[in-house]
């Protein structure tokens, strides 16, 4: 639909080529179909493991005597390299006998590494209910520059001593990490939190760069590093339960695809994931290659579409949540009427968070800790999704 028909209501596509550009406002941006930004099978930059062939599958040539004397002599420098490597000058002393009475290096621990220097939260802004809005800017190893974020902490924080969950938020391609709130973050916490339908938590809203990046690990720019960076940040800097069963992570549109990208690419740090209005090209191998842990662990995901969208494809959902399912995860797809709009994801946003909440509250209570809330709590999760 051409941008000139819609009303002030509707927000224009916000993965669009365009500025970001809030309901109501001048509207210059033009629809791209299908965006340029959104990858065919976008890269990751580890290294990939190359598995061994099938017995069988290959014979080795015979090596000739000179080719086998130089492989043991290469063997032993290597070998000499390694325990060099493993224990230090030293032990080369000791290997050839000049340092027998040296103690041997302790391999188990680890040379000290100076941890990164931790931010400092800076309040912005506190509501009648009790929570506030702190904010963090500081210097990330990750992205090589500045990186910031964005913390909500829940009613009642600075009173406790209790610790929390924590949901991670990754917005869309030109979006800013305060278009959260911007959708009523704050507000709708604060409600299902004083309403006892999700527990007390802590929620992060990570600020991204500028254009196309898809949270991906890209040059000097890494942004899949950067987000594990700000989750191990957050869990030294404020009181979270640091473990995975009590992490989540959600995103809309190129957000919605880092979500899946980083709960799938790091699963043994988060047990629940969201993409909202998102999509899922070429992440069947992350897939594949999680499914031992979500297998063993679980994952509680939820997916979903507008019915009207045009920029990520509402009909990946059911598909994609099926494979999750099949990889042992439970995991739940929906289409519901709208676009690629701030309005969509606006009226969703508490069930969002209500499944999010919902499944944190059931892992921890099948890990046995405490929850302050109701046991009832934890039903949200599977209310949430029908």
């Amino acid at each position: 639909m051409p941008a000139s028909t819609k009303t002030s209501r509707t927000q224009l596509w916000f993965d669009s080529l365009g500025e970001w550009s809030w309901p109501g406002r001048a509207a210059e941006a033009v629809e791209a179909l299908p965006p340029a930004w959104v990858p065919a099978f976008p890269p990751r930059l580890e290294p990939v493991a190359v598995s061994a062939s099938a017995p069988g599958s290959w014979q080795q040539p015979r090596a000739a005597p000179r080719m086998l004397g130089l492989g043991l002599l290469l063997s032993a420098l290597a070998g000499l390299c390694a325990v060099i490597a493993l224990n230090g000058p030293q032990s080369f002393e000791r290997a050839i006998g000049l340092r027998a009475d040296a103690p041997a290096a302790d391999a188990t621990v680890p040379a000290a590494v100076a941890p990164q220097p931790l931010p400092t939260l800076v309040a912005t802004s506190h509501d009648k209910a009790g929570s506030s809005i702190d904010t963090a800017d500081y210097s990330s190893t990750a992205l090589a520059g500045a990186g910031s974020f964005h913390v909500y902490l829940p009613p009642g924080y600075a009173d406790t001593t209790q610790r929390y969950p924590v949901l991670y938020l990754l917005h869309g391609n030109e979006q800013p990490a305060s278009a959260f709130l911007e959708l009523g973050l704050q507000g709708q916490l604060d409600t299902l939190i004083a309403r006892h339908e999700i527990p007390p938590l802590i929620a992060v809203m990570i600020q991204g760069g500028r254009g196309t990046n898809n949270w991906r690990d890209r040059g000097t720019r890494r942004y899949e590093s950067y987000v594990v960076e700000v989750q191990e940040l957050i869990d030294r800097m404020l009181p979270t339960v640091a473990s995975r069963g009590a992490r989540a992570i959600a995103g809309d549109s190129m957000g919605g695809y880092g979500a899946m990208n980083l709960a799938l690419g790091h699963p043994l740090r988060f047990s629940v994931v969201e993409s909202w209005l998102g999509f899922f090209n070429g992440l069947s191998g992350e897939l594949r290659a999680a499914q031992p842990v979500i297998a063993r662990e679980g994952l509680r995901a939820f997916v979903y579409g507008g019915a009207s969208d045009r920029i990520a494809d509402p009909s990946e959902n059911a598909p994609f949540a099926a494979q999750l399912r099949a990889a042992g995860a439970s995991a739940h797809s929906a289409v519901y009427p709208g676009e690629h709009d701030m309005e969509t994801l606006r009226a969703h946003l508490a069930q969002m968070l209500r499944y999010a909440g919902g499944a944190l509250a059931e892992n921890a209570g099948a890990n046995g800790a405490a929850s302050p809330v109701p046991s009832a709590l934890a039903k949200n999760a599977t209310a949430a999704a029908r």
